[in-house]
C-alpha cells in the first residue's frame, strides 16, 4: 500500500503551501492598499475596478442633483424663463444628474448638459470630480497593469526536471537536476540556490518543524550564477558539509520529512523585472543511480535543444552506499 505523502512546503509549480491563520492585525494590509489590490484574485480586482467607478459616479451624481435642487434648477422647466440661469443646464432629475456625472468624469462630452458661470459651487465640484476621476484611473489602471505583468508570469516558462537524480560525477556522489528556459529572451544575472527543508530537533529539545538549511550548488560556469541560454544540469556535491551525507538508496525513501527546494532568480531581459521560479523534490522524487540524457546537439551550424527528452534519465553504475561510506572506503568504487 502506498505510503501517505507528507505535505509539501513548496509545490512542483513553485507555489508555497503555507496557510496564514489567526492574523489579528488585518489593518496592516490596508496600509499598503496598492499591493493588496495587486495580490487579489482577478474576480475581486474586477469587482473593485467596477465598483470604484460606479460609486464615484453615483456619489457625484447625488452632489450635482443637490446643487440643482438647492439652486432651484429642478423647478424651472424653461431655463430662459425670466432670465433664470441654472447651475447646470438640462438637469431635470437624478437620472440626468447621474448622466452628467459620468460625462464629467470620463470626458465623453457634455452635449446638452453643461456647467454655467452661475454657481461657484458647481465649478468647484467639477474640478474635484475631475481630480478624483484621474486618481481612480491611475490607481486602477496601474493595478491592472501590474497584475498582467507580474514577474511570476515569466517564471511559467522556466522549467525544472520532474525528478532529481543522485549519481557519480568526478568520482563523487552528486545530487543533480536540470533547469531550462523555454523563451528566447534571456534571464539576466540568473542565480540558483538550494535548501533542504526538514524537521529537526535541537540539543535542548526544541523542535523546528521546517528547518531551512542552505546547501552549496555547483554548476558548469561556477558559483551560483548561471548563463541560462540552454538547459543546464545543476548539481550539488554530497560531501561532509551536505545534509545528504548519510543518505543511501536503502534509507532514502524512509526520509519522509526530507524536501529539497530549488530557487532560480533573475532579471527579465525585456521588462527589467526580477522574477523567481521555484520547485521542490521529495524523497520519492529523487532517483538513485540515474543520469540525465543529453538533449543539446549541433545541427546545421547551430545548437538545437530537444525538450522532449528534458526529464529523461538513464541508469548508470552507482555505489549503493552513503557519501560518508564512499569517502571512507574508496574501494567501493
Amino acid at each position: 500500500r502506498a505510503r501517505e505523502r507528507r505535505a509539501r512546503f513548496v509545490g512542483k509549480n513553485g507555489a508555497c503551501n503555507v496557510a496564514h491563520k489567526n492574523i489579528r492585525e488585518q489593518g496592516r494590509f490596508l496600509q499598503d492598499v496598492f499591493t493588496t489590490l495587486v495580490d487579489l484574485k482577478w474576480p475581486h480586482t474586477l469587482l473593485i475596478f467596477t465598483m470604484s467607478f460606479l460609486c464615484s459616479w453615483l456619489l457625484f451624481g447625488m452632489v450635482w442633483w443637490l446643487i440643482a435642487f438647492a439652486h432651484g434648477d429642478l423647478d424651472r422647466r424653461d431655463p430662459g424663463e425670466g432670465g433664470f440661469v441654472p447651475c447646470v443646464t438640462s438637469i431635470r432629475s437624478f437620472t440626468s444628474a447621474f448622466l452628467f456625472s459620468i460625462e464629467v468624469q470620463v470626458t465623453i462630452g457634455f452635449g446638452g448638459r453643461m456647467v454655467t458661470e452661475e454657481c461657484a459651487a458647481a465649478i468647484l465640484v467639477l474640478i474635484v470630480q475631475n481630480i478624483v476621476g484621474l486618481v481612480i484611473n491611475a490607481i486602477m489602471l496601474g493595478c491592472i497593469f501590474m497584475k498582467t505583468s507580474q514577474a511570476h508570469r515569466r517564471a511559467e516558462t522556466l522549467i525544472f526536471s520532474k525528478h532529481a537524480v543522485i549519481a557519480l560525477r568526478e568520482g563523487k556522489l552528486c545530487f543533480m537536476l536540470r533547469v531550462g528556459d523555454l523563451r528566447k529572451s534571456m534571464i539576466i544575472s540568473a542565480t540558483i540556490r538550494m535548501q533542504v527543508v526538514k524537521k529537526t530537533a535541537s540539543l535542548e529539545g526544541e523542535v523546528v518543524p521546517l528547518n531551512q538549511i542552505d546547501i552549496q550548488m555547483e554548476n558548469p560556469v561556477g558559483g551560483n550564477s548561471i548563463f541560462l541560454v540552454s538547459p543546464l544540469i545543476i548539481y550539488h556535491v554530497i560531501d561532509k558539509n551536505s545534509p545528504l551525507y548519510d543518505i543511501s538508496p536503502v534509507n532514502l525513501h524512509h526520509h519522509e520529512d526530507l524536501e529539497i527546494i530549488v530557487i532560480l532568480e533573475g532579471v527579465v531581459e525585456t521588462t527589467g523585472i526580477t522574477t523567481q521560479a521555484r520547485t521542490s523534490y521529495l524523497a520519492d522524487e529523487i532517483l538513485w543511480g540515474q543520469r540525465f540524457v543529453p538533449i543539446v546537439a549541433e545541427e546545421d551550424g547551430r545548437y538545437s535543444v530537444d525538450y522532449s527528452k528534458f526529464g529523461n534519465t538513464v541508469k548508470v553504475p552507482t555505489p549503493s552506499c552513503t557519501a560518508r561510506q564512499l569517502e571512507e572506503d574508496r574501494s567501493i568504487m
